[in-house]
């Protein structure tokens, strides 16, 4: 599983006129919570550009004044009308425990559906899923070679040693789609 290194400020005071001092010098909120003690701290906005604008998932170790803790992010809160992250929340992991987490799709093989004309789709681009950090994969690969048209790939299917899927079984990941291009070629064969 990839990581990140972040360092942290830690934060005495709370509230509405402290947080907004650390968000006005350039800062984010930020706290880790789960086994162990909660840690109020600040990181600059700067830092979390490669941890949220990505389509990766990472684990982000931190430094905060000489303390390291390793974390996943939880949950991003967003301002309504300029979008600057507000607050960031952080889990805890501890490496003898499993972690929930999401993962990225990755579609692998050229799909016998899309041979014959159809479009392959993306529903469900993050899984969540949980195993220990030292199983975790950088991401899910999904086989779509043996996919025909007209057919789905469901998390029912996928079936990954050391790693629970968390995200409902009949939750769809990818399909092949019937074309206009597809349905000429079906309608040519099938009057020949």
């Amino acid at each position: 599983m990839k990581t990140l290194e972040i360092k942290g400020t830690p934060r005495t005071e709370f509230g509405k006129k402290s947080t907004g001092a650390v968000r006005r010098a350039g800062n984010v909120p930020c706290v880790i919570y789960g086994s162990g003690e909660t840690i109020h701290f600040s990181v600059p906005a700067s830092e979390f550009k490669q941890l949220i604008y990505t389509p990766h998932s990472y684990l982000v170790n931190f430094d905060i004044d000489g303390k390291k803790e390793l974390a996943v992010m939880r949950e991003v809160q967003y301002h309504p009308v300029t979008g600057d992250v507000l607050h960031v929340d952080f889990y805890r992991v501890d490496e003898a425990k499993p972690v929930a987490i999401d993962l990225p799709v990755v579609l692998t093989g050229n799909s016998e559906g899309v041979k014959l004309g159809g479009k392959l789709t993306l529903s469900k681009r993050k899984l969540r899923v949980s195993a220990l950090v030292k199983d975790l994969p950088d991401t899910v690969e999904v086989d779509v070679t043996s996919l025909g048209l007209g057919k789905s790939i469901f998390v029912g299917d996928l079936h990954i040693p050391g790693l629970a899927i968390l995200t409902p079984a009949s939750t769809a990941i990818c399909a092949v789609r019937m074309t206009r291009a597809a349905r000429g070629a079906q309608a040519a064969a099938a009057k020949a």
